[in-house]
């Protein structure tokens, strides 16, 4: 009796380690985030601002995005998303760009969507289309604010500082690569050098053997927890 009791005790401890580990991984994400997080200077993007619903018992009625003022952005445009309204605000300069060749004197500052949800363990990506990126800086931060069906406000405007802990509440933050780093280690024709190729073949290997040993580590916890429950409902009812 004693080792089906233990049985019983390893495969649930099995599966409830199993599910705290994916909560884990679902909690250290859940967080709204720009998409993709890196664009080059000086080029125009496609991001996507992924907003998850963190409560159990309300969903998300409300996503509003700020636009650094301190490097403004001379094209915004913004994707319809179905069942939400969109207001784009835009906020005079205090120094014009020069852009289209011409002078700016106002900039997009503030999208927000509204009249739609996001229901309880679901999330949405507004899609927004930007440029021209900026040059004289590494990254531009979007602080945002997400509203709750409760009336509850969470703000994303923590700015992440270098050496310290993720904050609690971390603004979106779209990193700037200088132009043309993504074609570092091509050749004159652009095309990719062997050591390139080389490096790129060896971390695709590598990546695909650590997914395989992760894959293969998932699959025998899980048959060592099924054959564990197995044994002991057969002890059990062998006993009985």
């Amino acid at each position: 009796m004693s080792i089906s009791l233990h049985a019983r005790k390893g495969a649930a401890v099995t599966g409830l380690a199993l599910v705290s580990v994916l909560g884990l991984a679902t909690a250290a994400s859940a967080h709204v985030t720009v998409n993709p997080r890196e664009a080059e200077q000086g080029g125009y993007v496609k991001v996507a601002f992924r907003v998850p619903n963190e409560r159990d018992n309300a969903g998300t009625t409300k996503v509003q995005v700020d636009l650094p003022m301190d490097h403004p952005l001379s094209s915004v445009s913004v994707r319809p998303t179905p069942g939400w309204k969109v207001k784009v605000e835009k906020s005079k300069l205090k120094t014009p760009i020069k852009a289209h060749g011409g002078e700016l004197t106002e900039a997009v500052s503030r999208i927000t969507w509204s009249g739609g949800k996001i229901e309880p363990g679901q999330f949405q990506e507004f899609d927004v289309s930007m440029g021209q990126m900026p040059t004289d800086t590494d990254r531009l931060i979007f602080k945002a604010e997400q509203t709750y069906s409760g009336g509850e406000v969470v703000k994303w405007d923590q700015v992440p500082q270098a050496g310290q802990e993720e904050p609690e509440h971390p603004a979106p933050i779209l990193k700037l690569t200088p132009k043309g780093a993504a074609a570092t280690g091509a050749g004159a024709s652009g095309a990719p050098t062997v050591k390139t190729v080389a490096a790129a073949t060896s971390s695709a290997k590598a990546d695909d053997g650590t997914a395989r040993l992760l894959g293969g580590l998932g699959l025998a916890t899980g048959l060592i927890g099924i054959a564990i429950g197995g044994y002991g409902i057969s002890r059990a009812r062998s006993q009985s």
